[in-house]
């Protein structure tokens, strides 16, 4: 059974994201979310810099950005027609919460810029994880508009900052298939000296 939440190993041993292309409400209450949201904020965040942040994509907003994606993907590739435009125009109504988080990473003393995105990375899976914990379906995409400087703009993200994942959060709408697995054995290494 994937997905099993009898208890927290039997959930890890079973954990899967749902498709964000088959995924509807219910989504997330305020309330839901905002728990969601100080769960995933509790991760490894070393000298507690908290060197990411929340962009929440809900209702209406997500049409007005599916919008300015179809718009921006139209100048970027013209020769597309209405049906790819569309797929992309629908992309952000694919589930009824988006968080998109944003890696603000930036030079320290202390901890480096990459132990900071690591970190902006925990919180892309901690989110999944408390999503799945109140029941949700979720899924961790990156796409196109990640790492279009324009596209960045447009949702707020500054040119020192990264965008770490868009998270939809709803519920599947079809039964989760697993995927083959990595075989954990065969990528370990033990180091002897």
């Amino acid at each position: 059974m994937l997905n099993d939440r009898s208890s927290l190993a039997a959930f890890l041993k079973s954990r899967k994201s749902a498709s964000a292309k088959a995924m509807d409400g219910p989504g997330p209450t305020a309330a839901q979310l905002s728990d969601i949201l100080r769960m995933a904020s509790r991760i490894p965040d070393h000298g507690k810099l908290a060197p990411w942040r929340f962009v929440v994509f809900e209702g209406a907003a997500r049409a007005r950005l599916g919008e300015r994606m179809a718009a921006r993907w139209q100048e970027l590739h013209p020769d597309h027609g209405e049906g790819t435009v569309g797929f992309v125009r629908a992309m952000p109504m694919r589930a009824p919460t988006v968080v998109m988080v944003v890696s603000a990473a930036r030079e320290h003393p202390k901890v480096p810029v990459w132990e900071q995105e690591l970190s902006a990375g925990a919180v892309c899976y901690n989110m999944l994880l408390a999503a799945q914990a109140l029941g949700f379906d979720a899924q961790w995409q990156t796409d196109w508009l990640c790492y279009d400087d324009a596209m960045r703009g447009v949702m707020g993200v500054a040119a020192e900052e990264k965008v770490a994942g868009l998270i939809y959060i709803g519920t599947a709408t079809e039964p989760l298939e697993d995927r083959p697995r990595p075989d954990a054995a065969a990528l370990t290494t033990r180091w002897e000296g």
